[in-house]
């Protein structure tokens, strides 16, 4: 058989075929990886407010696995540590890379990646092509060279779909299901090329599943189309945590009901209906009249902790102790994200998880 190095770079075999997959976020974890908010426009006017709960976030991951930091060059790695020694973070748990990136958000133009515990070569990654949702920030070279780099530094395989996909826009049950919106996947501004079968079909050969389930829309201020990381996700095998809005009134009300009757139908890869815990949304986080996609799904799932963003709401100690209740053997910590989400997006989103294998 070829080698497997070879076999990605040629395309010779997809990950599924030679039994990769991409576990669940709540399977072990051998580092996060993240790229350093630098970008004025993302958070136009506050990025300064955000360093602190930024840093915050990185101490309470790092307590359970390595932290792995893009950065643009030396000056911007100081800043990182003078920033994350004030927040108290444990600095042997950090490594920081001259990986210079458009913008910070990691999640969706970061790898994916992929484990078969079973291989001589235990750990693959997959290299998405990645266009700032739909080309709405350009520019975005940079941000696409970062799987490259990544497989580079770490010497594994890495594959090319060739088909523009964000981590954001998919959730994993580690058993063969994936869970996607058709307001993401399926717009015109990704993959025009493709219908729904055909990126079904990217995804099992690319991501190692063999189920795949859909909601409908995203929540009202997301930019990305409506990713599913602000919606549902997965807390194990079996059970999502999906949000619903209380107010009749509010615009995500009918949208997220919507997203609730089609969970209710769905049934996982062993034909087993899925296990819904509803999850609260905030009030309208409003910032310069524009409303911010602020949603407590937007958690991270470490090692050691689940770190959810909360938004100074009645809500926000409802959603962690529900949040408690799925994770009986982590710590889950609210950090305040009232002005990390001016940058439309949360602790999810900026994050990437490496696997343990």
């Amino acid at each position: 058989m070829a080698d497997i190095f070879e076999l990605a770079r040629t395309g010779g075999a997809t990950p599924a075929e030679l039994g990769y997959y991409f576990p669940a976020e709540f399977a072990p974890h051998r580092a996060m990886w993240l790229s350093w908010p630098h970008k004025e426009d993302s958070w136009p006017g506050k990025i300064h407010t955000i360093y602190p709960k930024y840093a915050q976030f990185i101490k309470e991951v790092a307590k359970g696995e390595k932290i792995h930091i893009n950065v643009l060059d030396d000056g911007m790695r100081q800043f990182a540590i003078d920033q994350l020694n004030q927040a108290g973070v444990d600095m042997n748990q950090i490594n920081f890379h001259l990986f210079p990136t458009n913008d910070a958000w990691c999640r969706d133009h970061g790898p994916a990646f992929l484990i078969n515990p079973n291989a001589d070569q235990k750990k693959v990654l997959v290299k998405w092509d990645y266009n700032a949702w739909g080309e709405k920030y350009p520019p975005h070279d940079l941000d696409n060279q970062i799987p490259f780099r990544i497989a580079e530094y770490l010497n594994i395989p890495c594959f090319q779909p060739g088909i523009v996909m964000e981590g954001g826009s998919v959730e994993f049950n580690g058993k063969g299901t994936l869970l996607t919106s058709k307001a993401c996947l399926l717009n015109k501004n990704r993959n025009p090329h493709l219908n729904q079968a055909q990126i079904e079909k990217y995804l099992c050969d690319y991501y190692g599943v063999n189920h795949i389930l859909w909601v409908g829309d995203g929540i009202i201020g997301d930019d990305t189309d409506g990713h599913i990381d602000d919606i549902t996700r997965f807390v194990n095998e079996d059970t999502v945590v999906t949000v619903i809005e209380e107010h009749k009134g509010d615009d995500n009300y009918d949208i997220l009901q919507e997203n609730l009757h089609l969970l209710k139908k769905m049934r996982l890869e062993n034909d087993k209906q899925l296990n819904i815990i509803e999850l609260p949304m905030p009030k309208a986080v409003i910032w310069e009249g524009q409303r911010l996609p602020a949603s407590y799904a937007n958690f991270y799932i470490g090692n050691a902790a689940v770190v959810v963003p909360t938004f100074r709401d009645e809500n926000d100690q409802k959603a962690l102790d529900i949040l408690k209740e799925c994770f009986p053997d982590r710590k889950v910590i609210g950090i305040d994200s009232t002005d990390i989400i001016w940058g439309l997006g949360s602790f999810h989103c900026l994050s990437q998880q490496e696997p343990e294998v």
